[in-house]
């Protein structure tokens, strides 16, 4: 957003800090190309194959900016038919060297921009009848890509992303991938889409010389001395994982572990991996705030979906990303949002905003993550209130309404929240704070808190693991909560109006009504007379009510909790 310099006051600009340092998204377009469809949406290329495991092996070259590997993508067939081509996503410049296909070298396939097209015409494939269900076992291919060359690289990350060739306080390499909406393809072959995780997870091999370490997602598997003075370092996951959390972290780190009792009374690993030079500075803010923001989020999300895979945060030279259990982790051991307070409440500074934000993730993102990047809202919204849930879990309800609260001035009411399908694109950055917002809302709605938990709570218990639409999310909130909340989510999610609330009061006597809505809207909102709180359910036509005697026209006020204006006529 271009603003004169003439109106820039500080505490403003810095509200808006968060649609451009949380998550990476993608530049906004205007006009979509046959790519943009091709990487967003499931054509007939991929939709007849789901990917079952991808065990990926790179060797990254630091001075040549090159990287040269290879991925092996287990799959197995969804649907029969005679027609059977194949989609692999890899971006430019990088170059597929062969093609193995159960361990024979195929030659029918073609590279082009960002695609790879294989043509599997003259092989007759066994449809699994169970496979949509994710039934294993089930008969299952492989296909192994060997390739090479100088992938994209990040100028700004994790918000312009693709491979990042750094260097340490100490000139050292330190190396790491952020590619959340760019895409995974940006370094190595895949199914380059949100709606197709490898059931059965992955393994990621990567080959270092031998004086740095090597981090992945999941657990050390492996680690291999070379004889040419290089390591190879390989971590398994075997949970299902987005593309784009699949990452390496390379650099002179140093590492801890500790345990957690969670509420499964089982035992998760906490690793830490950070920096040399760092261990004393990390030891104080992850131990302040990582347990009790395990402990806060397994309260109110239920337990912690990855505990197979462990728990890890990974020093990175950008700012930080949700890679499933490897969180990216680039705050600078400062409080708050690198030292500031994003809600201007005061509350944002008492915490970790990277810690916190991104660990949110791995409920929702990870364990829940929408099929479409248009549905960003689900992971970026319900993380973002997590926020305000830990808050609440440290400072109690005032201060949690508070940071909520704050969090609105970085609203731009720009475009919709959901942004356009089948085209790998976002909606507005707004699915931030608006969207955690709208978390709010639908809580001051519900008004029972236990009911509140367990929808949270329910939906990642139900959609474990799983994709999923927005509309399925709406859906069962609605369900669960038993309030028709269908013209709240089109009201914030699909438009950009902010509802204005107009009254009128007479004596003891409140007029009110909805304006600047869509047909329809009817959200409930309260309000409150000194220690009397009453709800309202105002439609877009003037409703009449009249109070007792603790009806004060002075000391009307609606509820703050609502993203509203009001307007008295």
């Amino acid at each position: 957003m271009k603003m004169s310099s003439k109106y820039l006051i500080l505490p403003l600009f810095l509200a808006f800090l968060p649609y451009y340092g949380y998550s990476q998204l993608l530049n906004k377009k205007e006009e979509y190309t046959k790519q943009d469809t091709l990487r967003g949406s499931i054509n007939t290329e991929r939709d007849w194959w789901n990917v079952v495991n991808y065990n990926i092996d790179i060797t990254p070259d630091y001075l040549s900016k090159t990287i040269a590997g290879s991925c092996a993508i287990e799959f197995d067939i969804t649907r029969s038919g005679s027609d059977k081509k194949m989609q692999i996503d890899l971006q430019q410049p990088l170059i597929i060297d062969s093609i193995l296909f159960l361990n024979n070298k195929i030659s029918s396939y073609k590279q082009e921009e960002n695609i790879c097209l294989i043509n599997f015409n003259d092989f007759n494939f066994t449809p699994a009848q169970d496979a949509l269900q994710r039934k294993h076992p089930v008969k299952l291919y492989k296909l192994k890509i060997y390739y090479h060359g100088k992938p994209v690289e990040a100028v700004r990350p994790p918000w312009d992303g693709g491979w990042i060739w750094e260097k340490d306080e100490l000139g050292r390499p330190w190396m790491t991938v952020a590619c959340q909406g760019l895409g995974a393809s940006v370094w190595y072959p895949c199914k380059d889409h949100q709606s197709d995780e490898p059931d059965k997870g992955a393994t990621i091999s990567i080959t270092v010389p031998d004086t740095f370490s090597a981090v992945a997602n999941g657990r050390l598997d492996d680690k291999k001395t070379n004889p040419n003075g290089t390591t190879t370092w390989t971590w398994k996951i075997v949970n299902p994982i987005n593309n784009y959390n699949i990452v390496p972290y390379i650099g002179k780190y140093a590492q801890w572990t500790e345990n957690y009792i969670g509420e499964t009374e089982k035992n998760l690993a906490l690793d830490f991996w950070v920096l040399d030079y760092n261990i004393d500075k990390a030891k104080k803010q992850f131990g302040r705030d990582v347990k009790q923001m395990l402990k806060a989020f397994e309260n109110w999300f239920g337990p912690y979906p990855f505990y197979e895979d462990g728990y890890k945060l990974v020093e990175s030279p950008h700012l930080g990303m949700e890679h499933q259990s490897a969180v990216a982790y680039g705050n600078h051991y400062l409080d708050g949002y690198l030292g500031r307070d994003l809600s201007g409440s005061g509350w944002g500074l008492k915490w970790d905003f990277i810690i916190i934000h991104e660990s949110g993730h791995e409920w929702f993102g990870n364990n829940i993550t929408t099929k479409d990047i248009a549905d960003m809202w689900v992971h970026e919204g319900f993380t973002q209130y997590s926020e305000v849930l830990f808050t609440e879990s440290l400072y109690g309800k005032k201060a949690a309404d508070e940071y909520a609260q704050g969090l609105r001035l970085g609203i731009r009411n720009d475009i919709p929240i959901i942004g356009s399908y089948g085209v790998n694109k976002e909606g507005s950055g707004d699915m931030y704070n608006k969207g955690a917002n709208i978390v709010h809302m639908i809580r001051q709605i519900i008004n029972n808190d236990t009911r509140f938990r367990e929808i949270l709570r329910g939906l990642n218990r139900d959609y474990y693991h799983r994709t999923v639409t927005t509309k399925e999310v709406e859906d069962y909130i609605i369900t669960k909560s038993g309030i028709n909340l269908s013209k709240l989510f089109d009201q914030y999610l699909r438009t950009i109006q902010v509802p204005i609330l107009e009254y009128k009061i007479s004596g003891k006597t409140l007029s009110y009504r909805w304006a600047n809505c869509i047909n329809g809207f009817n959200m409930p909102v309260f309000f409150s007379c000194g220690n009397t709180r009453v709800k309202i359910s105002p439609t877009e036509n003037w409703k009449k009510t009249t109070y007792a005697s603790w009806f004060n026209e002075k000391k009307f006020q609606v509820d703050k909790n609502f993203y509203i204006k009001t307007k008295k006529k």
